[in-house]
């Protein structure tokens, strides 16, 4: 399963990132392999909109599954238009901590 997650950094000892539209970085991972790719966030210094256009952004990269620490209500509205599942990550403290709370089925569902 892809999970696409908000980090501070580009790997998978990155910090979570609690700002969807305002996220560093959107990581794309396998949840089974931990297999990873980094996108920078293309909405982190929109004047405006940085949500929904984050919302658009990761959407087109097809994951499976959104986790964040919030989701703004416009971003949550296009998430929610795209059938996109999203998940808080809580007091997870690293990307694989998170993955692992995912599979376990201990996130909150959004």
């Amino acid at each position: 399963m892809k999970i696409a997650l908000t980090t501070t950094a580009p790997n998978l000892e990155a910090q979570l990132d609690p700002r969807f539209g305002r996220c560093a970085y959107v990581l794309i991972v396998d949840s089974e392999t931990l297999e990873f790719k980094a996108h920078p966030n293309p909405a982190l210094n929109s004047s405006g909109g940085a949500g929904i256009r984050m919302a658009q952004f990761v959407s087109d990269l097809k994951p499976d599954a959104v986790i964040s620490g919030d989701f703004g209500p416009n971003a949550a509205s296009a998430l929610q238009s795209a059938h996109l599942p999203m998940y808080l990550f809580g007091d997870s403290q690293s990307v694989k901590d998170v993955i692992e709370r995912f599979k376990s089925g201990k996130l909150t569902k959004v």
